[in-house]
């Protein structure tokens, strides 16, 4: 009989070891063989690890492998004594005495992706979509995405929040609509979740601050750079507000920890990018109408919808706020009530808006957040006046018949912040493997 006690210990040693060990020191390291470049007598063998590449270096006669026998993407192990070298990625290559195979490809690669770009067309690269992630760039997006939910999550601990997972499968759609993913349910019908709402505010009657990283479903027949039909979501949601201010400064504070930690622990990703981090030192809020009026003037645009942003205003609008005060944020508060959903608080002193925001990021928006009705009366009230049903909705309000404190909330673009973060324009380029309006596939 065997028992597990804990983590086995490898021999193979990681990038961050390898490049701390003494010259001369005897390792082993497994990787895919990401290129080989023969030179006659000399070949660079380059590895391919999770945490970056490792030059390897075989001389003919030193090694007990044929290089002939070598392909790209083959899965190695290769043993080795550390040498120092500045030319080399981290300064450290190991100059081989063994190769062991471990596994090899079948067919030739569809795509180059041992080139730093693969010059390819996104259509290709999501057609091949396991292959081409393993583009050193492409990778690096994925970590700096990493990074976000990484960042999202400590930070909210941090701040007393409560992990929750809610379900996914629902009987009624947190926002209505037409855009909602209908499925037969064992013979009952049955939607996708659009958002974790509902569950989230619920919830703030247990925990008071919960918050929430999973997938969304848009049943939206729309084929832009900013749009797909499935995403994921950061959402957060806090009980006992002063405000709806409250929960802009909470997402402040968290995109200020996500600055520190990229710059902290994500510098190599960074580089590979080529990303200049944006400033979140303060972020300027301006109430959607005002909003709309600075772009009209300044840009001579006319406000042709007055109860919603066009993407070219929030384009105009990011445009503004960069160029008047070098803001790469900036809160649109106080949308129209007729724009929002029923759970959306209006404002007392004028009931046409609400207590709500969106966040712009370099002219896209990437949040839609504000203050939620607690009142029981008030909510069914507003659900009469739009003229809803209560039906499938008696768990959600039941949790307001028994009482609950003031609360707001948001909602996170994770694959919209990210492509904004690192530059990108069409969101599947931060999507691992996106659902839109043509693709299920792979």
């Amino acid at each position: 009989m065997e028992f597990m006690t804990g983590v086995k210990k490898k021999d193979d040693v990681s990038v961050k070891v390898l490049l701390e060990l003494e010259e001369g020191s005897f390792v082993k390291v497994q990787g895919a063989v990401h290129s080989i470049r023969d030179m006659g007598e000399v070949a660079f063998i380059v590895l391919r690890k999770s945490e970056g590449l490792v030059q390897c270096v075989y001389e003919e006669g030193k090694a007990a492998f044929p290089l002939k026998d070598l392909k790209e993407e083959s899965a190695v192990e290769v043993m080795g004594i550390v040498k120092k070298e500045e030319r080399a990625p981290g300064g450290v290559e190991v100059c081989i005495s063994e190769i062991r195979v471990l596994s090899e490809p079948t067919e030739p690669m569809p795509l180059a992706v041992n080139k730093w770009k693969m010059n390819t067309s996104l259509e290709a690269m999501l057609n091949m979509r396991p292959i081409a992630l393993r583009n050193v760039r492409e990778r690096a997006k994925f970590k700096i995405q990493e990074a976000v939910v990484r960042a999202f999550r400590d930070f909210l601990h941090s701040q007393g929040f409560t992990e929750i997972h809610t379900p996914k499968i629902g009987a009624k759609g947190a926002e209505g609509g037409a855009n909602i993913f209908k499925l037969d349910y064992f013979h009952r019908p049955a939607v996708l979740a659009q958002s974790p709402q509902f569950y989230k505010q619920m919830m703030v009657g247990v925990f008071d601050r919960v918050f929430e990283v999973g997938p969304v479903f848009r049943a939206e027949k729309h084929n832009t750079k900013r749009h797909l039909n499935e995403y994921t979501s950061l959402d957060f949601e806090m009980g006992y507000i002063d405000d709806y201010t409250d929960i802009m400064s909470m997402e402040t504070g968290f995109l200020q920890y996500l600055m520190e930690l990229l710059k902290k622990e994500y510098q190599k990703e960074l580089n590979i990018l080529n990303v200049q981090l944006p400033k979140t030192d303060q972020i300027p809020s301006v109430p959607f109408a005002k909003a709309k009026e600075l772009v009209a003037e300044k840009y001579d645009r006319k406000i042709r919808n007055p109860f919603d942003l066009e993407p070219e205003e929030e384009v105009l609008i990011g445009r503004y706020f960069k160029e008047e005060y070098d803001a790469d944020f900036v809160f649109i508060t106080e949308y129209p009530s007729k724009k929002r959903p029923f759970y959306a608080l209006d404002d007392p002193k004028d009931p046409r808006y609400t207590l709500s925001f969106d966040l712009l990021f370099h002219g896209l928006e990437i949040t839609t957040g504000g203050q939620r009705i607690h009142d029981y009366r008030m909510l069914s009230e507003k659900i009469a006046a739009r003229g809803m049903t209560e039906e499938g909705m008696e768990q959600y309000l039941s949790a307001f018949k028994h009482g609950m404190p003031p609360h707001g909330g948001l909602g996170i673009g994770l694959e919209r912040l990210t492509m904004k973060l690192i530059g990108e324009d069409n969101v599947r380029e931060t999507t691992l493997f996106p659902r839109d309006l043509t693709r299920l596939e792979p």
